[in-house]
């Protein structure tokens, strides 16, 4: 029987799957059809829209991933910081580059791994905000 945690877990990790994806440029078809519908997802991960968690501040999110099992964190700002960089992309956001900017590095913190890509995004963002 698969249980809400292990189901928002693999939620998460296939939103951020396809959003690195996106970021790529390499979107599968299915993922083309489907459109990626962030509001449902949100409201399925963390209970509430893209809208309201977007509108919340860095600390607000990451409050609300450290009331998560801490095993799962990485999952969680991987996903955040590619969501919101992506977004921060696609809308010329410039507070969303900076919750993506602020995820990875959260993300690199808690994972210990040496992520290339990721650390490439960060840099990508400092620019773009400066």
């Amino acid at each position: 029987m698969i249980t809400d945690k292990e189901f928002t877990l693999r939620l998460i990790r296939q939103l951020s799957q396809a959003l690195e994806k996106l970021i790529l440029d390499k979107p599968e078809e299915s993922l083309m059809q489907k459109e990626l519908d962030f509001d449902s997802l949100m409201r399925d991960i963390f209970k509430m829209s893209f809208t309201e968690i977007s509108s919340k501040t860095k600390e607000e999110i990451i409050e609300i991933v450290n009331e998560r099992q801490e095993r799962d964190h990485k999952d969680y700002y991987e996903m955040l910081g590619n969501l919101f960089y992506y977004k921060g992309k696609a809308e010329a956001n410039n507070d969303f580059l900076d919750k993506g900017k602020t995820f990875y590095e959260l993300y690199l913190q808690t994972s210990g791994i040496f992520a290339l890509p990721v650390i490439n995004r960060i840099s990508e963002i400092k620019k773009a905000l400066e």
